[in-house]
């Protein structure tokens, strides 16, 4: 089953109404899915089939899909185009948008008790998974970035990206390392890792914003309407991409480093992820 199967298949159970509709419509509407194949992948690499990680997986992505749609909302961004569609609240309303965010985060985290793992290891990912995605993660960096000085730092910036983007790429690799019965250290290691990688994603994001055109990119440039600071305003676009590429090759070094872990697929990912032009 490729990712979309697995994530119909995960809305199978769902009560038909206007909120599934909404809910699907933005789930199923296509994306990278970067943070469900890196769970898939850490579980590659330590040897364990990825179908084991399939309820976390999906989980993720209804949390990000979750994210997205409320990211977008007028209280927020304000965003008209998402994944070359329109956004949840343009396509439906704002109050079914609101509620298909909703249903996604409580559906991800029903999904997820259900995973077929020892109870131990799904409490422990359950943690992380609420840990990286709720106040202390996630969360936390949006409302930074909403409250944002216009005069930010690099420094104020990196904050942001740590927590809006690295924590939910840093929850896959946790809770694949978990699922591997991973000790803690190794998996606050994994961690950083994520932590590394939301930084260049985010500024790569940033670079593309710049370069490429909303029909290009599929969703809206909020950023440049809503005056935010971004990476490449403070260091110019020739340090932000020196900046990317010293933070992937961390990523790869890091990675590289974990011992039993066979990184050849996962490091292969990052590479696509570092060129990806959208």
């Amino acid at each position: 089953m490729n990712m979309e199967e697995l994530l119909e298949r995960a809305l199978s159970n769902v009560t038909e109404s206007r909120v599934k509709e909404a809910m699907r419509y933005s789930l199923m509407a296509g994306g990278k899915r970067i943070r469900p194949n890196l769970l898939f992948e850490v579980l590659k690499g330590y040897g364990i089939d990825p179908m084991k990680g399939y309820e976390f997986a999906c989980a993720l992505e209804m949390i990000h899909t979750y994210s997205l749609i409320h990211d977008d909302l007028p209280a927020m961004d304000n965003d008209d185009l998402r994944r070359g569609r329109p956004t949840n609240h343009k396509q439906f309303d704002e109050a079914t948008a609101i509620l298909a965010g909703d249903g996604l985060l409580t559906e991800a985290f029903h999904l997820a008790a259900s995973a077929a793992v020892d109870p131990a290891i799904v409490v422990k990912g359950i943690r992380i998974l609420s840990e990286m995605a709720g106040p202390d993660g996630m969360v936390y960096g949006q409302i930074l970035d909403m409250n944002e000085d216009p005069a930010s730092t690099y420094v104020d910036i990196r904050k942001v990206h740590k927590y809006k983007t690295g924590c939910l790429l840093s929850a896959p690799l946790m809770i694949g390392a978990a699922i591997a019965e991973q000790p803690d250290d190794i998996i606050e290691a994994w961690h950083e890792v994520g932590e590394k990688l939301g930084l260049a994603f985010q500024i790569q994001d940033d670079i593309l914003d710049i370069t490429k055109t909303a029909e290009d990119l599929g969703k809206s440039n909020s950023d440049a309407r809503n005056e935010k600071v971004t990476v490449v305003n403070l260091l110019g676009e020739e340090a932000s991409r020196a900046e990317v590429a010293a933070l992937y090759s961390d990523c790869r070094s890091q990675i590289a480093k974990f011992r039993g872990f066979d990184s050849a697929s996962l490091i292969k990912m990052v590479d696509a992820i570092e060129a990806r032009m959208k």
